[in-house]
Formats: structure tokens, sequence, C-alpha cells
């Protein structure tokens, strides 16, 4: 500050003040003006009731269901457990293993990141998460992509593992 309680331009410049247009920041060129998001009318929802909103829009399987699918060629299970899971209890043989991370990119029939079983939105993916409840949150997110016969494996890896399927070390 100034012998005259105003603060020198160049520090008003140096911390964005009086730069934007009556923003009282920065602007950049070309940026788009500011707008504040609306006042939220309804409480948003806990994961419990977002997991029943994504598993109403579609049928879950259990594991000997998805074992007989998996085996005639009609589904791809897709195993998205983290890798210390995976070494911890084993794998699901046959099945894709694709980091959630990465599921979105690896599995749109029409992305360049795609892997070669993403043959077209028709496909039948299983995913299957450790105890079958991120993978229910992935096949939704799937179904967003037009993969519409993505579901997941209700009870997961665990629920696989105790229908006494098939796990390899």
């Amino acid at each position: 500050m100034s012998a005259t309680g105003h603060e020198p331009t160049a520090a008003k410049e140096s911390r964005g003040i009086g730069q934007g247009p009556g923003t009282g920041e920065a602007s950049g060129v070309g940026e788009p003006p500011r707008t504040e998001e609306p006042p939220r009318t309804e409480e948003p929802p806990g994961i419990d009731e977002l997991l029943e909103r994504v598993r109403v829009r579609y049928a879950r399987v259990e594991a000997h269901d998805a074992f007989r699918a998996a085996q005639a060629g009609e589904a791809l299970l897709v195993d998205i457990r983290y890798a210390a899971l995976r070494e911890r209890d084993g794998l699901i043989p046959g099945a894709l293993v694709v980091e959630r991370n990465e599921l979105e990119w690896r599995l749109d029939p029409r992305g360049s990141h795609r892997v070669p079983e993403a043959t077209g939105h028709d496909l039948r993916i299983v995913v299957i998460c450790n105890e079958g409840y991120a993978s229910s949150l992935a096949a939704a997110s799937l179904h967003q992509l037009g993969l519409r016969r993505a579901t997941d494996l209700v009870g997961g890896f665990q629920a696989w593992r105790a229908a006494g399927l098939p796990v390899t070390p």
C-alpha cells in the first residue's frame, strides 16, 4: 500500500485485480464469460441411492450365468479390479483385464485406444469388480457410450470365486 492508502497499480495487476470485465479476475483471450451454477433444489444422491438408480437400467447377472455366457461366446468378461486384488485373489480365465480408469477408452468401439475385443455397440459386456459395486457404476458409464448390453456381475469376483467357478493364481 502507498502512503495514500491505495494499492499500486502494478500490485493490482500482478494479482489480476481489475483485469477482467467487471469480475475482479484476470480473463484470457477468447474465454467465455463465467456464470454461476444455479442453486441446487434437491439433495444430491448418496452412493447407495446412486447404485439403485443405475442398477434399474439394466439386468445384472449372477456368476453362473456370466460363466455360461462367456463359455458360449455370448459375453465378454471384463475384470476391472486393480492389480493388487488380482495378484492376491487370482484371475478369471478368459476375462479381459482393463483397469477401471481405462475402461471407457478401451471398450468404446469408435475409440482410437480400443482393444480388439471392442467390436461394436451390440457387444454383451459383463463388468467384474471385487464385490459388485464399482462394476455397477462402470456398466452405467458404458451404457452412456452406447454399449447398451453392458451389465455387471452381482457380488463381483468374490461371488464368482464363492460359486466355485474357475480362478487362476
